[in-house]
C-alpha cells in the first residue's frame, strides 16, 4: 500500500493567511497536533500545536513565520511501512504526501496509519505470536520457517526489533495454528530461545483491546 492510498480527505491544510488561532481550532477539531501549510498547491511546511502555542500573538498569520515550519513530507509513491518510519523518526501526528512535481496531494494521518495497520492479516488474522531471541549471525528466516511449517503452519507475518549497542535481536513470527506447543517444541529441539509465545484468544482480544484504547485515547 501506498502513500498516495492512505490520504485523508477530511483534513484540510492551513493557508498562509490563516490564522494561530485557526490553527489550533482545526488542532482540536480533528485531534492532530500538527496541520500542513499549503499554498495553493506548493507545500510550504508542517506547523506544530507547541509551535502555535508559541506565538506571541496568536492572531498572528502562520505564513509570517515560516522559520517554524517543518519541511518533512513523503512521496505519492512510497510504501506504508515508510510512512510509518517517517512518522516515528520526526513523532508526527499528520505527514503530508507530495507528488513527483513536489505539489501538494494531501496528508495522512496516525490514526489512518493505525486502523491500516490494524486491519493487515497479520495483525487482524487469528494465529499464534512467538518471539525468538537470536544472535544477529545467527538469523535464517528460511531456516526458522521450514521448521515452523513441518508443524502444518504457515508464517503470517514477522518484524525484528534490535539494539544497535547489542549483538542480539528479537525475531517476533505470527502464525497461523491456533496451537502452537508443537512449533515451540520443534524450535526449542533446534536451540531457539524463546522469550515470549501466546495462543490467538488470547493475544489477539490483547492487541484488539490496546488498539481499542488506542482509538479512544485519540477520540477516533
Amino acid at each position: 500500500m501506498l502513500a498516495e492510498e492512505l490520504i485523508v480527505d477530511h483534513i484540510p491544510p492551513l493557508k498562509p493567511t490563516d490564522t494561530g488561532e485557526t490553527a489550533l481550532n482545526w488542532m482540536d477539531d480533528y485531534k492532530v497536533r500538527h496541520l500542513t501549510v499549503v499554498d495553493n498547491t506548493k507545500y510550504l511546511g508542517t506547523i506544530s500545536e507547541s509551535d502555535v502555542l508559541g506565538l506571541s500573538d496568536p492572531s498572528d498569520e502562520v505564513g509570517r513565520h515560516r522559520e517554524m515550519l517543518s519541511p518533512i513530507f513523503v512521496m505519492q509513491n512510497q510504501h506504508i511501512f515508510e510512512v510509518v518510519k517517517v512518522v516515528n523518526d520526526h513523532k508526527l501526528s499528520i505527514i503530508p504526501v507530495l507528488d513527483e512535481n513536489e505539489e501538494y496531494l494531501g496528508a495522512i494521518t496516525i490514526a489512518q496509519l493505525m486502523k491500516i495497520i490494524a486491519d493487515m492479516p497479520v495483525a487482524n488474522n487469528p494465529g499464534g505470536i512467538i518471539v525468538l531471541e537470536l544472535n544477529n549471525n545467527d538469523y535464517s528466516l528460511p531456516h526458522i520457517a521450514s521448521i515452523i511449517e513441518e508443524n502444518n503452519t504457515k508464517i503470517l507475518g514477522t518484524f525484528v526489533t534490535s539494539h544497535p549497542d547489542s549483538t542480539k535481536m528479537h525475531l517476533t513470527i505470527k502464525v497461523t495454528s491456533v496451537d502452537i506447543a508443537s512449533i515451540i517444541a520443534s524450535l526449542q529441539r533446534h536451540e531457539y530461545s524463546i522469550t515470549f509465545s501466546n495462543d490467538s484468544g488470547r493475544a489477539g482480544a490483547d492487541l484488539r483491546d490496546r488498539f481499542d484504547s488506542f482509538m479512544n485515547y485519540m477520540n477516533i
